[in-house]
């Protein structure tokens, strides 16, 4: 169960389809606590780490170990505390879609600006960044005036990277279940928009997430324009995260893809059993 604080504040983006969707910013307090919650994680990561070097030490201290080992081995244990440090945030948000563990738990998303998902450089921009929007080290007193000043709620990271964090809020679409449980009233697939070019490798995907995509595609006409269009965002997110395409961002459209890569990767199966 998520334990998010409710907010009021809404970003509005536009789609290529020039359909707003409305998202919820999240919270000062929903997203101190996912960083209070992550920042927990690493410091029981970094104890970790410093359990193990003191049993490959035969049980010396921590302090006489660190005082008396060699120099490239101090570096070593510094570039793995800045790993841990900076790296925690850059590679679950890239590998988790927008999440942290505490993200997950609050149900809170870095996305970028234009509602699409962050890339590795982008995550890892506004995480390196962070040592910035904490000083006072650890207050985060920078980062909490650089989000009182932003229309966004954006921190320094957050302006650099071009990314926002958005609350999840299931009330904007139905559920999958209940649009993919919904009787089906017309099971052949058509395309109504112009096919979105892209390069990328669709061996990753899944036959489950093709059908999530097949079931949109052939119920989202029963579904009102901006409903199906959060559908269109919600469904193609994850697969936007898995497969990378490489796209231009001019003539994208989230329907556009779906339907491309619906019919690029049935044109792939349709002679395997």
């Amino acid at each position: 169960m998520s334990a998010a604080i409710p907010s009021d504040e809404i970003l509005i983006i536009e789609t290529p389809e020039r359909v707003p969707l409305h998202f919820a910013l999240a919270s000062i307090g929903n997203r101190f606590l996912a960083c209070a919650f992550d920042h927990f994680l690493q410091l029981v990561i970094m104890a970790l780490v410093a359990i193990v070097f003191i049993w490959t030490g035969n049980h010396v201290g921590l302090y006489e170990q660190v005082k008396d080992a060699p120099k490239w081995v101090l570096a070593l244990l510094i570039l793995a505390l800045f790993l841990v440090w900076s790296g925690y945030f850059a590679v679950f948000e890239w590998l988790w879609n927008g999440q942290t563990p505490g993200k997950r738990w609050l149900r809170l998303r870095v996305i970028r600006e234009d509602g699409r998902p962050v890339t590795f450089w982008e995550a890892a921009a506004r995480n390196l960044l962070r040592i910035f929007d904490m000083e006072p080290f650890p207050f985060y007193s920078v980062g909490l005036v650089c989000v009182f000043a932003s229309g966004n709620d954006q921190r320094i990271g957050d302006m650099v990277a071009g990314t926002v964090v958005v609350r999840e809020r299931e009330d904007q679409a139905p559920s999958f279940e209940q649009v993919f449980s919904a009787p089906t009233s017309d099971a052949a697939l058509r395309r109504t928009f112009k096919p979105v070019p892209f390069t990328a490798q669709l061996g990753a995907l899944t036959e489950r997430e093709i059908e999530v995509v097949e079931a949109f595609l052939r119920r989202r006409w029963d579904l009102t324009e901006a409903t199906r269009q959060w559908m269109a965002w919600r469904v193609a997110t994850p697969v936007l995260y898995k497969i990378r395409p490489v796209f231009d961002p001019e003539t994208f459209t989230y329907e556009g893809f779906l339907e491309e890569l619906l019919h690029r990767y049935r044109a792939g199966h349709r002679f395997i059993d």
